[in-house]
């Protein structure tokens, strides 16, 4: 019987494919969706699914299994982390000059929180933007980021370093924070393109205070190196998160240990670099783990440590696994000054690059050149806490 019907029903849709032929005189064409159809799961692949699951995909589940009785609270956004909608003259200016110079910032493509205070001039009076250098298509797909990712991203913009330094220029900036996409297409990852925008904007104005942020260069030393020797003030790049959950957070060619390597390197190539680094809370960690984190980046002779709450900035981003309190933010900090950091920023709305923070750095760094200069000025060590 059941072959008599699947003989019917082939010869009944053969035929219907020459009525169709002849009156349209078109050759029907298997869509996708009917081949996905005419060859999809069975009912015995439903009732058999029994397949494990990766870590990643338990981390996204976990807070989403519900059952017919019982519905999710949603959490909500403690109020330590509400932010104002950012407004001011100065916000809309910087913008101006962005488009017109065809320059982006991570602070808008990782919708920073903190961009209203930055860019409008907050406490310190001072606009502070980081400019994203290389597009802003970023090549690896890191799962706590928002910036777009594309396998083969466009050519650099031969004029952005030109174009960078002179946006600095006419901001009137005192410091000014450089970071990009990661670049693996290219064959030095970007370290040149870094290089001569730092020198494009010290030859513009060499009073100003210059920090990169940069990549892995995927694991290679000597484009590190490059970046170190171009003239900047402040060798940044993050290592994001302890070491246990690092496959987990970041794209898997990012390595904690390959991170330790590219701020260790930066140090020894040019020992008076000030080297940075930031990592965030709220994604799993314990304290044992963030406390080793610590002692680990001190072994290779980080001087600034800023450390965060994770936002996620969209639902197809990691979930946060905890909102960490003010309180335990004060704590890191406290530890950080006992481990040896020259500077620690330590909050919920605190991110690598924060206009506060670089405020406190500027300080220690020019009381290094007065001491350059004099000898005898005393070689002070500044620690801060943003609450």
């Amino acid at each position: 019987m059941s072959r008599f019907l699947n003989t019917f029903t082939s010869r009944s849709t053969l035929g219907n494919q020459f009525r169709r032929l002849a009156t349209t005189g078109k050759i029907p064409v298997t869509t996708g969706f009917s081949k996905k159809f005419q060859h999809g799961p069975s009912l015995g692949d439903f009732l058999n699914n029994s397949s494990e699951i990766s870590y990643e995909e338990a981390l996204e589940l976990k807070e989403t299994v519900q059952t017919s009785s019982v519905k999710k609270t949603r959490q909500r956004l403690p109020t330590w982390l509400k932010t104002e909608i950012p407004v001011g003259n100065n916000l809309t200016k910087i913008k101006k000059n962005l488009r017109d110079l065809k320059l982006h910032t991570v602070c808008e493509e990782a919708r920073c929180p903190n961009v209203g205070d930055c860019w409008g001039g907050g406490e310190h009076q001072t606009a502070t933007a980081t400019i994203m250098l290389m597009g802003d298509e970023c090549t690896r797909g890191c799962r706590f980021c928002s910036v777009k990712t594309n396998r083969k991203p466009k050519a650099l913009d031969v004029n952005e370093p030109e174009n960078t330094a002179e946006a600095v220029r006419k901001w009137g900036l005192d410091y000014v924070v450089l970071t990009s996409v990661d670049r693996d297409d290219l064959p030095d990852s970007g370290a040149e393109h870094f290089s001569n925008t730092i020198r494009k904007i010290k030859e513009k104005a060499s009073h100003i205070l210059v920090e990169c942020l940069t990549g892995d260069f995927q694991g290679n030393l000597e484009h590190v190196a490059i970046v170190a020797r171009s003239g900047l003030d402040v060798y940044a790049h993050n290592l994001e998160t302890v070491e246990a959950i690092t496959p987990y957070v970041r794209d898997r060619r990012a390595k904690y240990r390959q991170s330790l390597a590219v701020l260790e390197h930066a140090k020894k190539t040019v020992p008076s670099l000030f080297t940075k680094t930031s990592i965030m809370l709220g994604l799993g960690e314990t304290d044992e783990e963030v406390l080793q984190t610590m002692k680990d980046l001190r072994g290779v002779g980080v001087d600034c440590l800023t450390l965060g709450q994770y936002m996620r900035p969209t639902k197809r981003h990691m979930k946060v696994t905890e909102y960490v309190s003010p309180e335990k933010f004060n704590h890191w900090a406290k530890v950080g000054e006992e481990l040896g950091f020259k500077y620690v920023a330590s909050g919920p709305l605190v991110r690598s690059s924060y206009k506060a923070g670089e405020f406190y750095i500027t300080n220690i760094l020019k009381k290094q050149r007065t001491q350059s200069i004099d000898p005898t000025v005393e070689k002070e060590q500044n620690i801060g806490t943003i609450p």
